[in-house]
């Protein structure tokens, strides 16, 4: 900046014109602005700041509790943790898993003694902790469990799988729903009295960037304020649309939104109902899923949901795999959509798939039980003389007398049925 303004001088000097320097002022983005400083204008999750939701009880007991934040982008994770900070009176350190290290946890740990040698609570938040490894996690732990800090983790990700459980015992997991429709809505027309200059706005609009937001507040707070600037009268769908440019759904193939999606795709499936069979296997496509996973999921489910009741399903669901290899998207969509309403229809049987697990087991428990000496080879005189294959008859269904499993395991069996 100060070369800039030093060059221009010198061509004024030598030019003899007059240069006029036109200075930015940084303003705060608009989602920023619209960060709420109490509970009482948080919009959404009404299970933890409502009347009888843990947040509120928190606050109003003005006693921190460390907790860990997981939702998904946009609900307000950072913003309730600030609230807290407030309302409990406590110094808010912010940090971010993304960019922060030892050294700066470890300067974090040292102030906090300071603050607590005078009487100051110190709330450390730290956004995206599932970035932080076991190490990392581990340094947390005595000073969590001291009260030195009180820490309030924030995470896309399940804690279950990305949080050390050491932490998680001396944690409060609270899950964050994405914000609905109508709490965006809400955000949205919120906003719009804080934007100088405000233009006129469609009512269809709002209901697009409602919808297109996909339950993230920061995302449809961004697209509102690009598309004031585009357009300073009237802002339509259509501008909400250049704004927005593409946004691909809320998934990631792995992430949490995929073993959830690919689960209720299985269910829906299994259940019988075709609609939401092919709602969650085009949610799965439109997102980018790979096609070759959805179809092996249908083979497993072929034999696992369908089976005996339907022999064909585990061919239709090969035959469907081969074919997605071989054409390739976009054309192999026509065969996943067949396939899976084929499957969704198809009688459902669990027989083989009950049948396998109890065989399992029972092979776990008799590892170590003798083959029958009756169904044994017989390759020799001498084994013929202690009685291998003794009675067997090489013929089609032949049932053997003693019948073919060791006593064992058959009479557990037979006390089953």
């Amino acid at each position: 900046m100060v070369i800039n303004i030093i060059v221009a001088r010198k061509i004024a000097h030598r030019t003899r014109t007059k240069v006029r320097y036109n200075y930015y002022m940084p303003q705060q983005p608009l989602a920023e602005q619209m960060r709420p400083s109490n509970l009482d204008e948080v919009i959404g999750q009404p299970h933890l700041v409502g009347e009888k939701g843990i947040l509120r009880q928190i606050v109003a007991a003005k006693h921190p509790t460390s907790l860990i934040l997981w939702g998904p982008p946009g609900t307000g994770k950072t913003t309730l943790a600030r609230i807290i900070a407030t309302e409990v009176k406590a110094e808010f350190i912010e940090l971010s898993a993304v960019t922060s290290g030892k050294k700066d946890v470890e300067r974090v740990i040292e102030h906090a003694r300071q603050n607590w040698n005078l009487n100051l609570r110190t709330i450390l938040f730290v956004d995206e902790i599932h970035r932080f490894n076991k190490a990392q996690q581990d340094a947390f732990l005595p000073h969590v469990e001291s009260g030195l800090i009180t820490l309030i983790g924030a995470t896309t990700e399940n804690p279950s799988f990305e949080v050390i459980n050491p932490l998680l015992s001396r944690t409060r997991v609270l899950v964050l729903q994405p914000l609905s429709k109508n709490d965006i809505v809400q955000i949205i027309t919120r906003a719009l009295t804080l934007i100088k200059s405000t233009p006129t706005i469609d009512d269809e609009a709002v209901e697009y960037l409602a919808r297109l937001s996909a339950g993230d507040a920061r995302s449809a707070l961004g697209t509102l304020e690009l598309a004031t600037k585009l357009e300073r009268k009237h802002i339509t769908s259509e501008t909400i649309k250049t704004a927005a440019q593409t946004k691909l759904p809320g998934y990631d193939k792995k992430g949490e939104m995929h073993y959830d999606i690919i689960s209720a795709f299985i269910k829906s499936m299994r259940g019988s109902d075709i609609d939401a069979t092919l709602y969650y296997l085009a949610r799965m496509l439109e997102a980018g899923e790979d096609p070759k996973f959805i179809a092996r999921r249908m083979i497993i489910f072929a034999s696992e949901d369908i089976g005996l009741a339907g022999n064909g399903a585990l061919s239709l669901a090969t035959t469907a795999f081969e074919a997605v290899e071989r054409i390739g998207m976009p054309e192999s969509t026509y065969v996943l959509f067949h396939v899976a309403s084929a499957l969704a229809k198809s009688k459902k049987s669990r027989a083989t798939t009950s049948a396998m697990y109890e065989s399992q087991a029972l092979a776990r428990k008799y590892s170590t039980s003798q083959v029958p000496l009756h169904v044994r080879n017989a390759p020799t005189s001498l084994m013929k003389n202690l009685g291998y294959a003794k009675d067997y008859s090489w013929q089609a269904n032949f049932k053997h007398p003693k019948g073919f499993l060791p006593e064992e395991v058959a009479r557990e069996i037979d006390q089953r049925k």
